[in-house]
């Protein structure tokens, strides 16, 4: 089946691909840390990252073509993560939501996750909706949090307990029966 998605470790071969997506002006206006990173950067933020049993560095691939990263982190004691994400900067319409299902399903099954939490720069209008479509509930705003480009910047906070993404999910799958 077409639409069927999985998700894989991030490997070093992954890393150009990865950086590129991460680089392209569409996903860097939305992300916390704006600059353009350099492949050194990249590659000592992954000689860090990829030994932390506490962080997930995912690649999220429909068949064998990659539609995105997704990251949780901590994964610890407790089951609270949380999670940054983006699709590749081509993907077809619709691959977000099929990286987000995916990686949810994947955060709440596979990891045993209680929470997963997210963030979004006030100006992402479509990260807001994005975590709203998937069943996060809003839970606050931190004003001003984050500056970037001298300007600060307000951060909506959402969270989604697995409880929650259980009870979507069977919701789905049930035929129409409000009639």
């Amino acid at each position: 089946m077409s639409d069927a998605c999985t998700v894989r470790a991030l490997t070093e071969d992954d890393l150009p691909m990865v950086l590129v997506w991460r680089n392209h002006p569409a996903v860097r206006s939305y992300m916390l840390t704006q600059h353009e990173i350099s492949l050194h950067e990249h590659r000592n933020w992954f000689a860090r990252v990829k030994e932390d049993k506490t962080r997930q560095q995912l690649i999220v691939l429909e068949g064998s073509a990659p539609l995105g990263f997704v990251q949780f982190n901590p994964v610890c004691q407790g089951g609270i993560a949380d999670w940054g994400f983006y699709a590749r900067p081509d993907a077809p319409r619709g691959s977000g939501t099929k990286l987000g299902h995916t990686a949810l399903a994947h955060a709440f099954t596979d990891l045993g996750l209680y929470k997963v939490c997210g963030q979004a720069i006030e100006s992402n209008v479509a990260s807001i909706a994005f975590h709203q479509k998937l069943g996060f509930r809003e839970e606050g705003h931190l004003r001003e949090k984050k500056r970037i480009a001298n300007q600060y910047h307000t951060l909506f906070c959402f969270g989604l307990l697995a409880k929650d993404w259980q009870e979507s999910q069977i919701k789905q799958e049930q035929p129409n029966a409000s009639n």
